[in-house]
């Protein structure tokens, strides 16, 4: 079987682990939740950066930092993993769903303004699979209406727009390391911000408020959440972000040579990269169009028939039963590629036979 995604081990991660049993530095207070944050930190040319437990806990972080709640609106696409929008409701707050690119498949930024009301307090815009959202108009909307920018780059790290890395343009910006992504710490995901203030905020509330007082003691004044990384994770982030650079090169070869074998394939659109974007290319992504000969569903069966895995694009969240009655925007975009996009295998050790199969079964 050809896996759709799965991790690069090669480097550090023994060795680093390894210490973390040696010293019995296990949990949360190791030297390499500090060493990760700082060296994600130099990586992102950020200001702050903070280790959480997953992605999915370092948005639900963002939020509360910026105390999005009750009452409030976050605009979010609904072509996506369901994980960002789950935190808005964990807040308290309520999705409001904007449609997507026909060409790049991530927030329509040229449709959120219609979509904001004196609820909103911030715009989430999500960069899947890899291709960053056009930042500079999702900016511009937010400050004229006074609203936070929070980057789901969870399936973008590597990404860039106009040189800028994802998630360092907005207010905040946050990652993950499952076991699929570009660099894993197996579970894992990581908020940086530029607001220094916000990311003290963002860790103390990560750390359940605690305050060490003279004799000792935890001292807490506000709720506050366990949402830190523990060391023997951040061991493997450390081993892991050694190797980016060398990753993010592979996954960029790895699209040129599926776009070199499939462009002429007819009844199939290639995934884009904008001239202001450098796409990482998390997953390599395809559009079945109706002159295809097979639709999407028998494609993913006939891949699987000959031991290639694939998925189906997100389906769209609006749609999902706890959330079918919230506001949204024309969705026509989001319905129709949610029908037809496929994953196609992109672990960063894909090699190239591999890739030659998967094309040739497509064509």
């Amino acid at each position: 079987m050809i896996p759709l995604c799965v991790p690069e081990i090669k480097g550090n991660e023994w060795k680093y682990i390894k210490e973390c049993l040696d010293t019995n530095w296990v949990s949360s207070a190791g030297s390499f939740v500090d060493k990760f944050e700082n060296e994600f930190q130099k990586y992102m040319n950020v200001k702050s950066a903070v280790v959480t437990m997953n992605g999915t806990s370092a948005l639900e972080l963002a939020l509360r930092s910026l105390n999005i709640g009750s009452g409030d609106e976050v605009i979010v696409s609904s072509m996506t993993f369901i994980s960002p929008v789950n935190t808005i409701r964990y807040v308290g707050a309520e999705p409001v769903f904007v449609d997507v690119c026909p060409d790049t498949w991530v927030m329509d930024a040229d449709k959120v303004e219609e979509l904001i009301t004196p609820k909103t307090k911030a715009i989430m815009p999500v960069h899947i699979y890899g291709h960053p959202v056009d930042m500079d108009k999702i900016i511009d909307i937010a400050n004229r209406h006074n609203l936070y920018v929070i980057e789901d780059a969870t399936e973008s790290l590597g990404s860039k727009y106009k040189g800028k890395n994802v998630g360092s343009i907005g207010h905040v910006g946050c990652f993950s390391f499952n076991g699929n992504k570009l660099i894993t710490t197996g579970s894992g995901g990581m908020l940086v911000t530029n607001d220094e203030k916000l990311g003290e905020r963002a860790k103390y509330l990560s750390t359940q408020t605690k305050s060490i007082l003279p004799n000792g003691a935890f001292y807490h004044k506000e709720v506050g959440y366990n949402f830190r990384m523990p060391n023997l994770l951040a061991a493997m982030g450390c081993a892991q972000l050694e190797n980016i650079t060398e990753y993010i090169d592979k996954k960029r070869k790895h699209a040129e040579l599926y776009n070199n074998m499939l462009n002429k394939v007819n009844g199939i659109r290639l995934p884009v990269e904008k001239n202001w974007a450098d796409n990482v290319y998390w997953m390599y992504s395809i559009i079945i169009e109706d002159s295809y000969e097979l639709t999407r569903d028998e494609l993913i069966n006939k891949l699987k028939e000959k031991n290639v895995q694939s998925r189906p694009f997100f389906m769209p969240v609006h749609e999902m039963p706890p959330y079918k009655n919230c506001t949204h925007g024309d969705m026509s975009v989001t319905n129709d590629i949610a029908k037809r996009g496929i994953n196609l295998p992109s672990s960063v050790g894909l090699k190239e036979d591999e890739i030659k199969k998967i094309c040739d079964i497509i064509k």
